[in-house]
């Protein structure tokens, strides 16, 4: 299956914090054919008292199931010692399923695609980098739902 997952942070050095992630991810046996976009820098959505974010998009090929996927994310969170401060508040790292092939998942601890992906440009552009053409579930590609996006916030960092 090709999943799809976001990756941010803003705390405790966001660009390390991510690159650990990624060697994470990449090191997993159960994850092959891993591709990240590039980095890119945003502010915050929801409390402006904090940190301005990195984020960035990965995508790979598994055979895990969407919930042991989503198991696996959360380890490597808190690993990272994520905290859970408040709703949308600051993260030493955040990954989010995007998208689970063509799936569309409601589970109480999931939901695929992401209920937000479609109106957040430091989703939408650096999932951009890896697939302009895939089809959403709104019947637009990326490419083509980016370019609704206001992306005015959004700065590259870095390619990775």
């Amino acid at each position: 299956m090709q999943a799809y997952i976001g990756l941010g942070s803003n705390l405790e050095n966001p660009i390390a914090q991510l690159d650990r992630a990624i060697e994470t991810l990449k090191k997993h046996d159960s994850l092959y054919a891993f591709r990240v976009s590039s980095i890119y820098g945003s502010k915050p959505v929801g409390p402006q008292d904090q940190p301005d974010y990195i984020n960035a998009v990965a995508s790979f090929k598994t055979k895990l199931p969407p919930i042991a996927l989503l198991d696996l994310l959360q380890s490597i969170e808190q690993k990272q010692r994520r905290i859970r401060e408040r709703h949308w508040g600051p993260r030493t790292l955040d990954l989010d399923l995007l998208l689970y092939g063509s799936e569309e998942i409601q589970h109480p601890r999931l939901t695929v695609p992401h209920p937000y992906m479609l109106e957040r440009g430091f989703v939408m552009c650096p999932l951009n980098d890896l697939a302009p053409d895939r089809l959403l579930a709104n019947g637009k590609t990326v490419a083509e739902q980016l370019h609704q996006l206001d992306t005015n916030d959004l700065v590259f960092i870095k390619e990775v």
